[in-house]
């Protein structure tokens, strides 16, 4: 085996160990794929192919897992989200019932129920005055006052 053999066979084996744990420590299935092209490129690298047949096979095997199986095994493991119909007050006008104050929070009323609220904007918001629901962070409304 020649010495440029070697280092292409530590090379893949490298990032085989870089992208694997870049991939534990952020879990984001992004450099998974990249570990998964380096496992290929190196059994193609101990079977003694070409270093240009390597690179090639790495680069299409990584791209070609990163942009098809990614999408789908990141539906897959999707568990974490928590469906509570929410979703639906955003757009929906709420009414202020106690002031709210440019980063201060406050509280309105849509639906018949009180949440707690904070403008997006620099404008204080009065009790009675009408929001708009842009968004919501964790328990709490992001409004804008109409």
């Amino acid at each position: 085996m020649e010495s440029i053999d070697i280092i292409f066979m530590v090379l893949w084996f490298s990032i085989i160990l870089f992208a694997a744990f870049i991939e534990v420590v952020t879990m984001d299935l992004t450099s998974l794929w990249f570990s998964i092209g380096a496992v290929v490129s190196f059994i193609l690298a101990v079977l003694g192919q070409s270093i240009i047949v390597q690179i090639v096979v790495f680069i299409v095997i990584s791209i070609f897992l990163l942009l098809s199986v990614r999408p789908l095994a990141k539906k897959y493991f999707r568990t974490n989200i928590i469906g509570t119909n929410a979703d639906r007050l955003v757009g929906k006008v709420a009414v202020c019932t106690k002031q709210i104050d440019p980063g201060v929070r406050g509280e309105v009323k849509v639906d018949g129920k009180y949440w707690t609220a904070i403008s997006s904007g620099n404008d204080a918001i009065e009790v009675d005055e009408k929001v708009e629901i842009l968004s919501i962070e964790g328990a709490k409304l992001i409004v804008v006052k109409l």
